[in-house]
C-alpha cells in the first residue's frame, strides 16, 4: 500500500544525528522512536522520520523516496547528485581536510605529487587533485583512514576534522582543507500534498 506521509532522512547515527533531531524538535515536531525500527512517525503531525546511513540520504531525496532531509555538505557533493539546498544549518561544522604523519616528508599540497592518498571522499578529492594539478593515487576506503598511514596502506588522508583528536590520537597533522561543511537542508522537485506546508516550517 503506498505510504503519502511526508518524509524526513536524517542521519540513524554520529555526529548528525541528535543535532538534527534537535532542529527538528525546536520546530514542534516530536518523534516517537519506534524499537530498532529506521521509521518514527511524528506525533502531531502526518510525518514520518527515516533514520538512514549519511551516504545513502542524497539517493532517497533524489528519487523522491523521501520529501526532505538533513545532511552535511561534504557527503551531498561527494554523491554529486540533485537535489534543493533550501536552508543552511548552525550545526555539524567541519572540514574535509588531507593529513599526514607528524614525521612525513611532505611539506606541502605539491609535495602529494605521486603519493598515496586514502579517503571516502574519492570524489572530492579527485576534483580537489585535477583542479591543483597533481597527480596521486586515490585509496578508496569506506572507514577509519586515519590508520592506513600506520598500516603502510596510504602516505596521507583525506577525511573529515572535526577536533583533530582522532588525528593527533594516530599522529596525523592537516595538511591543506579542501572543504568547509556544515548541515544542509535539502528537498527534491517532487510534488506532494502539504510539502510546501512542512517546508515553510522547516524554514522558519
Amino acid at each position: 500500500m503506498k505510504n503519502d506521509r511526508l518524509k524526513i532522512a536524517i542521519q540513524k547515527k554520529g555526529r548528525l544525528s541528535e543535532a538534527s533531531l534537535a532542529f527538528l524538535n525546536s520546530l514542534g515536531l516530536k518523534f516517537t522512536p519506534n524499537g530498532h525500527s529506521l521509521i518514527q512517525k511524528c506525533e502531531n503531525k502526518d510525518i514520518d522520520l527515516i533514520l538512514l546511513r549519511d551516504d545513502d540520504i542524497p539517493e532517497y531525496v533524489s528519487r523522491g523516496v523521501t520529501d526532505f532531509a538533513i545532511i552535511g555538505q561534504n557527503v551531498l557533493l561527494e554523491k554529486k547528485m540533485e537535489a534543493e539546498v533550501i536552508r543552511e544549518l548552525d550545526f555539524a561544522k567541519c572540514r574535509l581536510a588531507i593529513a599526514i604523519p607528524e614525521d612525513s616528508l611532505i611539506k606541502t599540497f605539491r609535495d602529494l605529487e605521486g603519493e598515496r592518498i586514502a579517503t571516502t571522499y574519492p570524489n572530492l578529492l579527485k576534483d580537489y587533485l585535477i583542479k591543483n594539478n597533481i597527480n596521486s593515487a586515490i585509496i578508496p576506503i569506506s572507514g577509519s583512514v586515519e590508520i592506513t598511514p600506520e598500516l603502510n596502506l596510504a602516505d596521507a588522508i583525506c577525511d573529515v576534522v572535526q577536533t583533530g583528536n582522532t588525528l593527533k590520537a594516530h599522529n596525523l597533522k592537516p595538511l591543506v582543507t579542501i572543504l568547509e561543511s556544515k548541515a544542509l537542508l535539502i528537498t527534491n522537485n517532487v510534488v506532494k500534498k502539504g510539502k510546501q506546508e512542512l517546508k515553510e516550517l522547516l524554514l522558519k
